[in-house]
C-alpha cells in the first residue's frame, strides 16, 4: 500500500488484534491458499529511508532504497503465501524500474501488466520518522510513470483472467491513470472479479484533503472488499469517531466484507449479517512497513477460490486470523517486501499464541 511510506525504528509491543466481541469456539480448519489469479493494480516505487532513526530527511546522513507500493506490497504477498498473482501499473523506463520488474518476477508475481515509460521515471519517495514522532514525506513523482498509465496501456485478457481484482486511491489522484483504474475496475467488474480496495491514504499526495475525501468515495460502491484504518476510517467519516456507528456508516448494498484495522486496539470486521473483532497476536515490532498490504494479501488468497468464506463467521475468522499473524510478522522486520511471511510462518505464529 505507498503503504511502504510508513518506517518505524522503534521497538514496541504491536497489539494487531483484538479478542471478539463474544466468545466464539472455532473447530473449522484454515481454508486452503487458491489457484485462482489476484490481480493488483496501481502503484510501485522506491522508497528512501534514511540510515539513521528519529531524524530529519535534511539531518539524515544517508538513505537505503527500498521497493514499496501497496499494490505491490500485496501481490508479492499474496505470491509468498503461495497463490497466484499478478501486478498492473506502470514504471520508468529506466534502472529502478527494470529492478522493480525484476523484484516482481523474483516473487513470482506475473508481470504481463508491466508497462515501461520512456519519457518519466519511476517514483521516488523520501521518508522519516522525526524525533517528535511525526512522518516526513518528500515525493518525487511529477510526473512519475505510474501516473502516466492509460487505459490504452492495460493488459485487458490479464484483468478478464483474474478471480479478484484489488486496488488502491493513489492512482485515482490524477489523468490519465485515474482513467485506466476505471476502466480496469469496469473491465474486472464485468468479467465477475471481486473487487477489493484499500484506499491507502497519503494526504500529501493529493491537491487538498477535500478532493481526497471526494475521489476516494467516488468508487466506492464499486467494491466487494474494503479496508480501511483507524485514521482512513476517521478521515472519510469526518466525524472524529472510531466505532462501529462510524464504519457502518461507510457501508453500501453492494459490500460483503468492511474490515477497520486499529494499530495497537486491533481489528474489526463486519458484514451484512454479522460483525465483531479477532483475537490478539503480541510481537516485538520494529517496522511496521507493509503489514496491512500482508493482511489483505493473506485475506485474498484464501477468499480467492471460495467467497462464500465471507458469509461464514467461523471460517471467516480463521481467515482474519491467519490475516492477523501475517500482518504481525510482517512488522518484526524492516521494509515491507523482505519481512512478507510464508504461510509456515504464520502458521506458527498462530500455533504459539
Amino acid at each position: 500500500m505507498l503503504q511502504s511510506l510508513c518506517f518505524f525504528s522503534i521497538l514496541l509491543p504491536l497489539q494487531f488484534t483484538i479478542s471478539h466481541t463474544q466468545t466464539m469456539a472455532s473447530n473449522n480448519a484454515l481454508p486452503p491458499t487458491g489457484n485462482g489469479l489476484i490481480v493488483s493494480f496501481g502503484e510501485m516505487l522506491i522508497d528512501f529511508v534514511p540510515t539513521v532513526s528519529g531524524v530529519s530527511l535534511a539531518e539524515a546522513p544517508g538513505f537505503l532504497k527500498a521497493p514499496g507500493g501497496a499494490p505491490a506490497n500485496v501481490a508479492i504477498a499474496v505470491s509468498r503465501l503461495g497463490g497466484k498473482a499478478a501486478f498492473v501499473g506502470k514504471l520508468g523506463d529506466d534502472e529502478f524500474g527494470h529492478m522493480l520488474a525484476g523484484i516482481l518476477k523474483d516473487n513470482h508475481v506475473k508481470a504481463d501488466g508491466i508497462n515501461f515509460d520512456k519519457g518519466a521515471r519511476t517514483a521516488l519517495a523520501f521518508v522519516t520518522l522525526r524525533a517528535d514522532g511525526e512522518r516526513e514525506f518528500m515525493f518525487y513523482r511529477n510526473p512519475s510513470a505510474d501516473m502516466l498509465l492509460t487505459p490504452e496501456d492495460l493488459n485487458l485478457e490479464l484483468i478478464r483472467s483474474a478471480k479478484v481484482f484489488h486496488y488502491g486511491s493513489i492512482s485515482l489522484i490524477v489523468e490519465p491513470c485515474r482513467s485506466a483504474h476505471l476502466k480496469a475496475m469496469e473491465v474486472a467488474k464485468e468479467a465477475g472479479c471481486l473487487l477489493s480496495y484499500d484506499p491507502n491514504l497519503r494526504l500529501p499526495l493529493w491537491p487538498s484533503p477535500e478532493e481526497a475525501r471526494q475521489q476516494i468515495l467516488s468508487i466506492w460502491d464499486k467494491a466487494d472488499v474494503i479496508k480501511v484504518s483507524d485514521v482512513e476510517l476517521e478521515f472519510l467519516t469526518g466525524n472524529g469517531k472510531i466505532d462501529d456507528a462510524s464504519a457502518l456508516s461507510l457501508w453500501h448494498p453492494n459490500l460483503k466484507l468492511l474490515l477497520v484495522t486499529l494499530g495497537e486496539h486491533g481489528s474489526r470486521y463486519y458484514t451484512k449479517n454479522f460483525h465483531g473483532s479477532v483475537e490478539a497476536f503480541h510481537v516485538n515490532t520494529v517496522d511496521t512497513t507493509g503489514a496491512g498490504d500482508s493482511f489483505v494479501g493473506a485475506l485474498l488468497c484464501k477468499i480467492v477460490d471460495d467467497q462464500s468464506i465471507l458469509e461464514d463467521e467461523s471460517r471467516l475468522r480463521e481467515v482474519l486470523k491467519f490475516a492477523n499473524a501475517c500482518g504481525a510478522i510482517t512488522t518484526t522486520k524492516k521494509g515491507a517486501i523482505p519481512a512478507l511471511p510464508t504461510e509456515a510462518d504464520a502458521l506458527n505464529l498462530i500455533k504459539g499464541a
